[in-house]
């Protein structure tokens, strides 16, 4: 068969497919049953989700995400901007603002400034996700569907389940799931960012909207604007002709969604040298992605939509490729979803598939690939609403044609029941998930009331002392049994901003991999990591000399001897280490006892492992005592006055950054880094002053000035073109909407 009998073949058989689906004619009885379908799947979610407005400590990465919402209104609060603060509680420091997707944080904690930030944190979980699929309806309409599609779609939205839990689906989210707030945050702007990007490329109408969602889907959550961005390289080629228009096009919102948010990008490529690559993940599907078989199996056998279930929106994600797939040649929208979904899929399959051919995507080397399952769901979602309409289109008009006097207005409502019976096993499913989840955050509401309590009388005495950095267990050791209700006294601390160690691999900081491969049984790591407390179960002994300071419930508070933040010494040694092998090259030096006797090793940085010299420790006297000191980390300062025998090294254990500076005796010097990756600065024999004080990325405003431009430019600049090649014939308002 030839091309064109092979397209008039598929026209033919799209011909005898398509039907006119219920509720798909204009007027307010259309829009009404179709805003109904939205209104019973967003009612659905407030009902039974409403106990994540109940204040409760979280058991997964929200107690991040909430305590830095909490940071984020106090630094508002005191006027300065997060992006540029030091963040002092995980994996000793670090600028998490800049290297972390944090503008979910910062709209959050400036809504915290009215609410409180933990109101705000809670609230913002609990709505976004429940109006999520008001966000899938406007994204379906955007891509043509009609109201029946774009209903179906968004009805089925809170329903996703897959195996892997980490995409648009509740167990991403919720108390008993994996937490990723800020990839919710970012759910509701991608499927907006796909549907008036698209819009944009097809009828060169709306560049504003697109650019603005794009940049904002960015900004909001990283791996998620990958899929913003990756669209806009592939659509030009399956918008239609003529071919170069659509480049155009393309290259303006890219162009511009780039420049839009080169406040969150700038800054993130130029700091990337200083941010840890998570060692202990690398080589694993969490880092790497499942690898194409896998997908495509889940995809297939209805574990990436239905886990746990009837395939319902499989099986009507299927329908809808295949229509998508006849109307090829004939509908520009089928195309596009089906590119979207294919996009997806590559990179969804990562480096388990490709391999270092990954390594040409900009920042590739610090992305997560399973997330990007996520946008095959959402991909899978849209055209599932086309499979539902055109089956429930198909069903309604059989039974016109065959049952006298049926009243056509009939069929919506017949569709509606028989879309809620398709979902009963959805339905079902959930409402069982919801309450467990529900009476998960009951226990622990328990759980803090009681032995809460108990612990928060330990941090009350830790605050009356003046503070200092505590240590509770870790994730791979006794810690992650020592509870807290469910929630380990280490994750209970991050609650209750208790500055850490032992809640690893939480964020970018250039300590978080030597922080993984701590020894609790070594005294010396606590001198590196600057531990001044131990919070143990009340009948264990302390794996280091310690001093009991009170005992609460089964909890017991221990100090530590030693400077806390700040120590002396010398340099003996070297260490060759990069981003990426900091923590395993660390190792040694961890189990060398060095630092116990003030001896620490130089970092000859950025190498991928050359030669590293450690000695024996104890090798020479102590270079010097530390006589007072004082230390903000929130605030990013620290201050000892120390009495040297010989030159050597004041050490600030804070993880190193270039934003770091130092005085010493009242005059600038630069800082350096000494292992694992700690701030230090040279100092002279004598008795010398010492402050160090973080200065954060200095050229935000710049780079806001620039975003802002940019939209400006998005906005003016296509109806200055038009009004140019026209004369002064009136044009459209680029932003302007047309659904």
């Amino acid at each position: 068969m030839t091309v064109a009998g092979a397209r008039l073949a598929r026209a033919s058989a799209m011909a005898r497919l398509a039907v006119r689906p219920w509720g798909s004619g204009k007027g307010r009885t259309a829009a009404w049953w179709a805003w109904s379908a939205v209104a019973a799947a967003v009612g659905w979610n407030l009902v039974s989700l409403r106990a994540l407005t109940l204040p409760v400590t979280y058991l997964n990465d929200s107690s991040l995400h909430e305590q830095m919402v909490r940071f984020a209104t106090a630094r508002l609060r005191a006027g300065h901007l997060p992006l540029t603060s030091w963040f002092p509680f995980l994996g000793a420091g670090s600028p998490q603002f800049l290297h972390y997707q944090s503008l979910p944080a910062i709209l959050a904690g400036a809504l915290g400034l009215l609410t409180g930030p933990d109101v705000a944190f809670r609230w913002s979980l609990y709505l976004l996700l429940s109006l999520w699929p008001i966000s899938v309806y406007l994204a379906a309409r955007a891509f043509g569907a009609g109201r029946p599609a774009a209903a179906a779609a968004a009805a089925m939205a809170p329903f996703l389940m897959s195996t892997a839990g980490v995409g648009y689906e509740q167990h991403a989210y919720v108390w008993a799931g994996y937490g990723v707030w800020t990839q919710l945050w970012a759910s509701w702007t991608l499927p907006l960012a796909w549907g008036w990007s698209w819009r944009a490329i097809r009828d060169g109408r709306g560049y504003f909207r697109a650019v603005l969602l794009t940049a904002l889907t960015v900004a909001l959550h990283y791996e998620t604007g990958y899929l913003a961005l990756s669209m806009l390289v592939v659509w030009p080629f399956v918008a239609g002709r003529p071919l170069v228009v659509r480049l155009r096009r393309a290259a303006v919102l890219l162009g511009g969604s780039l420049l839009a948010s080169a406040w969150v990008i700038v800054p993130l490529v130029a700091q990337q040298r200083w941010a840890a690559v998570n060692e202990p993940l690398q080589g694993t599907g969490l880092v790497n992605g499942y690898g194409a078989r896998l997908v495509l199996d889940w995809l297939f056998s209805g574990q990436l939509l239905d886990d746990g279930r009837l395939p319902v929106i499989t099986v009507l994600a299927a329908i809808g490729l295949g229509l998508a797939w006849l109307a090829w040649s004939a509908d520009t929208e089928a195309r596009a979803l089906l590119a979207a979904l294919a996009v997806c899929l590559l990179l969804a399959f990562g480096r388990t598939t490709f391999g270092s051919l990954t390594d040409v995507i900009p920042g590739g080397a610090d992305l997560f690939f399973r997330r990007f399952m996520m946008g095959v769901q959402l991909a899978a979602l849209l055209l599932a609403g086309q499979g539902a309409a055109w089956l429930a289109g198909r069903c309604a008009r059989l039974v016109e044609d065959r049952v006298p006097r049926w009243p056509r207005g009939l069929s919506a409502a017949a569709a509606l029941v028989v879309a809620a019976g398709v979902l009963a096993p959805a339905w079902l499913q959930f409402g069982t998930y919801d309450r467990v989840d529900g009476a998960a955050i009951a226990a622990q509401r328990s759980g803090d009331a009681t032995q809460g309590a108990d612990v928060d009388r330990l941090i009350a005495v830790i605050q009356r002392d003046g503070g200092g950095r505590t240590y509770a267990g870790m994730p791979s050791n006794w810690g992650q049994t020592f509870l807290v209700g469910s929630v380990p006294v280490f994750k209970y601390l991050e609650s209750r901003d208790v500055d850490e160690i032992g809640y690893t691999l939480r964020t970018a900081s250039m300590m978080t991999d030597p922080e993984y491969y701590f020894d609790d049984s070594d005294p010396s790591d606590y001198t590196l990591f600057g531990i001044r407390y131990l919070i143990l179960p009340a009948g264990q002994q302390p794996p280091v000399p310690a001093r009991l300071a009170l005992r609460s419930g089964p909890y017991a508070l221990w100090t530590i001897g030693g400077d806390g933040y700040v120590q002396v010494g010398q340099v003996v040694g070297t260490l060759a280490a990069n981003r990426a092998n900091v923590g395993s090259r660390s190792i040694p030096l961890l189990h060398s006892g060095l630092a116990a006797d003030g001896e620490y090793l130089g970092v000859d940085y950025g190498g991928d492992g050359g030669a590293s010299f450690l000695p024996a420790a104890g090798g020479q006297p102590p270079a010097g005592t530390v006589r007072t000191r004082s230390a903000d980390l929130d605030n990013g300062q620290a201050s000892a006055t120390v009495s040297m025998s010989r030159p050597g090294i004041v050490v600030l254990s804070a993880s190193y950054d270039p934003g770091w500076t130092a005085t010493v005796n009242g005059r600038p010097e630069p800082t350096r880094m000494v292992a694992p990756a700690l701030v230090a600065v040279n100092v002279p024999a004598g008795t010398d002053h010492v402050a160090f004080r973080y200065q954060g990325y200095g050229d935000y405003p710049e780079l806001f000035a620039l975003s802002a431009l940019a939209l400006a430019l998005v906005v003016a600049g296509p109806a200055w073109l038009r009004r140019r090649r026209h004369g002064d014939t009136p044009v459209p308002d680029s932003s302007g909407t047309d659904s």
